[in-house]
């Protein structure tokens, strides 16, 4: 039985406002930071069922009933879908507001028509930011460091005031939640406009962070409110995590532009409870998001997706070595971010420190501007970076990493085409990668899990595309200098393009971001179908289950479930194997020492009974028995919903105040006692060396 008291208040960092919206608690509804009873929420479903099912044959009006009841759960994950694929719109900002950082402190406005296109209202003069010399240098860096910091300061000043749930990813908590715990108020009203509007400035604000788990959170906070539209869903708290599954899947298909992925993504990552129904509505909310994605056509191109790649060049068999190296870098990276990041969470919560997230930030948004500028691979938007590191060397690419040198004639030219030696450019372009790649991984520990909204697909993806490139250029000059050796010689002719630098950004960023989220199946189709590259499955696969084996042998808890264990939130983890012997009477409470345990009798308890067992104990539930005599167990009494039963009682005054009973205690057959979720949790902490009390909510 779990101790600590039955009715947890509300989390000082709750919102007000939030705490509103929701409903209140009466017998069969729970406090916050509990866990739902899935097998009442699942009979409170079927009894429903069969109320409407016996009722729809006396009238019209019960037939019609229903007929929205049945169709109740295709509507609210379409209202899910539209409100989701919307925030593409958010999306859009999210892009030109870095932009707008580039552009030399040339201060734009949104426009939300359907092209999206932005206008000037006040341009700073031109010769100020755009003519030679020092000064237009040090003026665009004044600017950027201005700009990053008041958009960082504006982020986690209405985080803090307004939404404190706005801020990180939220896939952790969204994991915590679909696996049956309540957090009230974290898909609420506020935290969905907070967490919308502060998006855009923590981008903007060019801190090493993304927007696609952030959009995870965000649409679940779409389809939270809606449920509340649909009975058979806001008085059920099982049925609406099915509506959270596919509320998921949605946002995926919004972040990326990957519809099936993001079914995947949900089926994979964050669900609990997942069921066909469930699969297929999932499917459905995620068509409905893309489209109106694709309806609004945000990149211009008639894809969903930024970083689509053109070329379609064969990839060769001994090019699955490096293709596995690089998977072995994802799962070291991966290992060494989640140890490194959870460590410095940590601290955060152990320290003064995390006392003050304003400063925190600010701290963090100046380091990262002030170092990132002088580099333009840092100083450009990393969806951009990404982008370019995808890109393929054509003959109208002017990027650094394009300028290749070819003999003609005798005299030296620059071409731009992969089929020829490097150019010093390209060698410059090496060493502003390898000093971006240390930058992007220092930072991005600092910066995930501060109090703004931050994803972590992005900056991991870019941490791997630049690893990708680095490696893929090495491997193409190789096979240029030594095209007579082994490896090459079958496959790669004097002056043929035999190897594609874009092919390895793309696999590294799917290996990074495998290592630190240990996902398999779900990266590989989301990768595919952000890059369009269906030609490079197989790469794909090779790197992403390499970093995941090379990842689990340093642990196999991902950056989410370590964020879930950080919080202490009761999340029991189907994949996780628990091997230790253990008896019942070793978990279970009390345990030796501690006072007997408090049961409940089916029959002929007293409200004076109940008052004193109640007002002696502090625990969250009692076990419910036939009779004092029998001990057999029959079932289990939450704390709150005998408190709130005793109240109705004193109300109705048809109930016996008190009586005298005695009762006989029998050797045989007697209950031992009973074990929950949490003694559970709490022993494997103990077990695996850690702090049981770490397990904290109920």
């Amino acid at each position: 039985m779990s101790n600590g008291g039955g009715g947890a208040g509300a989390s000082s960092s709750t919102h007000l406002l939030d705490l509103l919206e929701e409903p209140i608690p009466g017998v069969g509804t729970y406090d916050d930071f509990h866990t739902i009873d899935w097998v009442r929420e699942k009979c409170k479903d079927r009894e429903r069922h069969r109320k409407i099912n016996s009722k729809k044959k006396e009238s019209a009006w019960e037939f019609t009933k229903s007929l929205y009841d049945a169709w109740s759960g295709w509507l609210v994950v379409t209202l899910t879908g539209l409100a989701s694929g919307h925030t593409a719109l958010h999306s859009l900002s999210v892009y030109h507001s870095v932009q707008f950082m580039e552009q030399d402190s040339t201060l734009r406005v949104f426009s939300t028509g359907r092209s999206g296109q932005w206008f000037n209202f006040l341009t700073c003069p031109a010769n100020i930011f755009t003519g030679p010399g020092p000064g237009s240098y040090i003026m665009n860096y004044f600017m950027f460091t201005f700009w990053a910091l008041s958009f960082a300061f504006l982020a986690v000043s209405l985080v803090k005031v307004f939404a404190p749930y706005a801020c990180g990813s939220g896939i952790p908590e969204i994991k915590t939640i679909l696996s049956g715990f309540i957090i009230r108020g974290y898909l609420g009203k506020w935290t969905l406009m907070i967490k919308t509007i502060t998006l855009v400035l923590a981008v903007a604000s060019g801190l090493s962070l993304g927007k696609e788990g952030p959009l995870v959170h965000v649409a679940c906070c779409c389809g939270n409110i809606f449920s509340y539209l649909f009975p058979k869903y806001s008085k059920n708290e099982a049925k609406k995590r099915e509506v959270l599954s596919a509320a998921s899947a949605a946002g995926v298909s919004v972040a990326f532009g990957a519809p099936i992925g993001g079914v995947l993504f949900s089926l994979e990552e964050v669900s609990y409870y997942f069921p066909l129904k469930t699969l297929w509505r999932s499917f459905f909310a995620a068509l409905v998001a893309a489209f109106v994605l694709r309806s609004i056509n945000p990149f211009g191109n008639s894809r969903l997706v930024l970083f689509y790649v053109e070329y379609h060049t064969p990839w060769y068999l001994f090019e699955l070595f490096p293709f596995i190296l690089l998977g072995v870098f994802g799962g070291l990276w991966g290992a060494f971010f989640i140890r490194a990041n959870i460590a410095w969470c940590r601290r955060r919560k152990s320290t003064r420190f995390g006392k003050y997230p304003v400063l925190e930030v600010i701290t963090v948004a100046a380091i990262t501007a002030i170092v990132a500028f002088p580099n333009p691979y840092t100083r450009q938007n990393t969806s951009e970076l990404i982008k370019e590191l995808f890109t393929d060397c054509g003959p109208l690419e002017s990027s650094q990493l394009c300028q290749y040198r070819s003999q003609m004639n005798g005299s030296k030219a620059y071409s731009e085409g992969s089929d020829a030696a490097a150019a010093p450019g390209v060698y410059s372009a090496m060493w502003q990668l390898s000093l971006a790649l240390v930058f992007k991984i220092i930072m991005t520990i600092f910066t995930f899990g501060l109090k703004v909204p931050s994803g972590l697909f992005i900056p991991s993806m870019a941490i791997g595309a630049i690893a990708g490139r680095i490696v893929g250029i090495a491997v193409e000059q190789l096979a240029y200098y030594h095209h007579d050796w082994f490896l090459f010689r079958e496959w790669c002719e004097v002056g043929a393009d035999c190897i594609t630098p874009g092919l390895y950004a793309m696999v590294g960023a799917a290996a990074c971001l495998g290592g630190v989220t240990r996902m398999t199946v779900s990266l590989v189709v989301i990768v595919f179908e952000l890059t369009g590259g269906l030609e490079y499955i197989v790469p794909l696969m090779a790197a992403v289950m390499t970093s995941k084996w090379v990842g689990d042998a340093f642990g196999r808890e991902g950056i989410y479930e370590a964020h879930i264990r950080l919080n202490g939130y009761p999340f029991l983890d189907a994949k996780e194997e628990f091997t230790h012997t253990t008896l019942a009477r070793e978990v279970m409470r009390p345990r030796r020492n501690n006072p007997p345990l408090a049961v409940l009798t089916q029959d002929d308890m007293t409200l004076a009974e109940l008052q004193n067992i109640i007002s002696q104990t502090s625990c969250n539930g009692f076990p419910v028995i036939v009779s004092k005599e029998s001990q057999r167990l029959v079932g289990f009494a939450l704390r709150r919903d005998i408190t709130i039963a005793i109240v109705l009682c004193k109300h109705a005054k048809n109930a016996l105040v008190n009586v005298s009973t005695s009762f006989c205690l029998s050797f045989y057959r007697r209950l031992l006692g009973i074990i929950t979720k949490k003694d559970i949790l709490r022993h494997m902490a103990q077990m695996a060396n850690q702090d049981p009390e770490s397990i904290m909510f109920n």
